[in-house]
């Protein structure tokens, strides 16, 4: 089992701490994986894309030209990447920012308000985390379990973004689920 996936948005809306968490929540499971970020020069506000691949087997490339499944958290993600999409992948849609519908008919579209759940979570900031939540949830890729671990690793020293991240993850999990 290989899996190819990028993660698209503007600087600051936390799309490489995305593939980052994933990434290391998999290596964690015992999976292979390649993380590969890349950004605007202007950073906040500018694009913000990473390929992160997954597999049970060794990797021989981190370039993921068809993707399994595309996160795009926002408008100019979604006209940049919906075409590479393979057949029958999954496009996760932060719906919140992206008003228009995907053109292709050949791969699934789940629409997630990231930015409505994160009011209901109590922060902003946590919509990278409620799309992690329900990326995870929707792929089986790795376990909210492992990804809180590898949170928290990530956070050591600043406690106090754990709780609300770990609330973002949830809420994201729990949005699926219902849908």
């Amino acid at each position: 089992m290989t899996k190819k996936m990028i993660f698209a948005g503007f600087g600051g809306q936390g799309v490489l701490m995305m593939g980052y968490l994933l990434a290391l929540s998999a290596m964690r499971d015992g999976k292979n994986v390649t993380y590969l970020p890349a950004y605007g020069a202007e950073v906040r506000g500018g694009t913000a894309n990473c390929t992160v691949v997954v597999s049970d087997e060794e990797i021989y490339s981190p370039v993921a030209s068809s993707p399994d499944y595309v996160v795009v958290m926002n408008k100019p993600s979604l006209k940049k990447y919906e075409g590479t999409i393979a057949p029958g992948g999954i496009l996760f849609i932060n719906s919140s920012l992206v008003d228009i519908e995907p053109n292709r008919t050949d791969i699934q579209a789940l629409k997630i308000p990231v930015n409505e759940l994160a009011k209901e979570v109590g922060s902003d900031r946590a919509i990278n985390m409620i799309m992690l939540g329900a990326f995870v949830e929707k792929t089986g890729l790795t376990s909210l379990d492992s990804l809180e671990a590898s949170l928290r690793y990530v956070t050591k020293g600043k406690e106090k973004f754990m709780e609300i991240n770990k609330k973002g993850l949830i809420k994201g999990s729990e949005f699926v689920k219902r849908s």
